[in-house]
């Protein structure tokens, strides 16, 4: 089944960003059916370019129709000059160049491109883009990656999703030295899910150097798996925390990795989720915007934390999730200290009940139902500032 993606379709060149899975090839297949499509992950075709990549060149002289997608470009950035070359002397042309990484690309220098291919970004399925078939829980549990969504079986889906990055992204490129180490990193980092994050004690569980474990977090973020928010300090007055705080791209993901045992608590794992998941269509609504947007967490010296801090010309919204279908006064006051600190934002808290309410001036609302209303081609915080 087609699931309408809220993507819009440049009428320039351009990269399409997303983790493998997230539905690239999908929707370019439907926005442009007649598209030349070259998939560098068919063995064949890498080698015939791999081998000699101004073949390129040729197959462009050769084709008569008006868009070329060049499926998983990082797999031979060395294509990328040439890209640059038929750009500028074919005008009639727009190259469609999607990708699951960005480390090669960047060593390369996608500034060969600058200005001439802008970049979008696929993320994975938020839920309005699936209506009524959206289930919070299904989403907490699966994740949204439409290869995954659309399996008979998920988890097993999952679980293969997460051996072929490690086979096919990170030691087909050679990213890391030691796939164990690696392996073991992975595991390590859902505990840091949700968590500001502490290297020399990622690097001490995992057992290798400070550096490596730079390094590791380095590979999540370049082959899209995992992001890093920092803290939101513009006028700040107050003591706060230096440290980032790490998510996995998708929840799916971060409950596949993290270890399960008798000792491990439901909430322990659906907390974090539920905060990865709003972060998740945080990311995405950014993602479609034609203004700069930005997304933050705010934590101050003696502990007070407000989840996120979206920023940008036409947003200003705090917002604390937690996992509970109640609320107390209290659970409001870490919202209510930021807007104090900055009467300007609008405070929201999101929980799991089903009725909106307002909580010591603090609009509250059912996470399932602010997720639906998230679409890219509205602001953020209209369903809530307008009631």
């Amino acid at each position: 089944m087609f699931v309408k993606r809220n993507l819009r379709v440049p009428r320039q060149s351009f990269f399409l960003f997303g983790p493998r899975g997230s539905g690239k090839t999908t929707w370019l297949k439907e926005k442009f059916p007649s598209a030349l499509f070259i998939n560098l992950l068919e063995p064949d075709e890498f080698r015939l370019y791999q081998s000699k990549p101004e073949r390129l060149r040729e197959v462009v002289e050769a084709y008569n129709g008006k868009v070329i997608v060049i499926d998983e470009i990082q797999h031979i950035p060395e294509l990328l000059p040439l890209v640059h070359s038929i750009i500028e002397e074919r005008k009639d042309l727009q190259f469609v160049l999607t990708g699951s990484s960005a480390r090669k690309l960047r060593r390369v220098g996608t500034d060969l491109l600058a200005g001439r291919a802008i970049r979008e970004e696929m993320h994975p399925y938020i839920a309005s883009e699936l209506g009524e078939r959206f289930s919070l829980a299904i989403a907490l549990e699966w994740g949204l990656l439409p290869l995954v969504w659309e399996a008979k079986e998920p988890l097993a889906t999952l679980r293969s999703y997460i051996t072929t990055y490690l086979k096919e992204e990170v030691q087909a490129e050679g990213l890391v030295r030691h796939l164990g180490n690696f392996s073991r990193f992975l595991e390590v980092m859902s505990f840091s899910h949700g968590m500001q994050l502490n290297t020399s004690n990622v690097a001490r569980e995992c057992q290798v150097s400070r550096s490596t474990a730079d390094d590791y977090i380095q590979v999540l973020k370049d082959l899209l798996l995992g992001c890093t928010l920092d803290i939101f300090v513009r006028r700040a007055t107050r003591a706060l925390s230096s440290h980032s705080k790490f998510y996995y791209f998708d929840a799916g993901v971060f409950k596949a990795l993290r270890p399960k045992g008798p000792l491990d608590r439901k909430e322990e794992l659906e907390g974090p989720a539920l905060e990865g998941l709003v972060l998740q269509h945080i990311r995405a609504w950014i993602a479609g915007q034609s203004e700069i947007y930005s997304v933050h967490f705010w934590r101050t010296r003696s502990g007070v934390e407000v989840d996120f801090i979206v920023y940008g010309p036409q947003c200003f919204l705090a917002i604390e999730v937690k996992n509970n279908d109640a609320i107390s006064p209290k659970d409001v006051q870490s919202l209510k200290a930021f807007c104090e600190e900055y009467p300007e934002a609008t405070p929201l808290f999101l929980y799991r009940g089903k009725q909106r309410m307002q909580v010591r001036g603090v609009f509250c609302m059912p996470c399932e139902e602010f997720l639906l209303n998230i679409k890219v081609d509205r602001a953020l915080q209209d369903d809530f500032t307008t009631h």
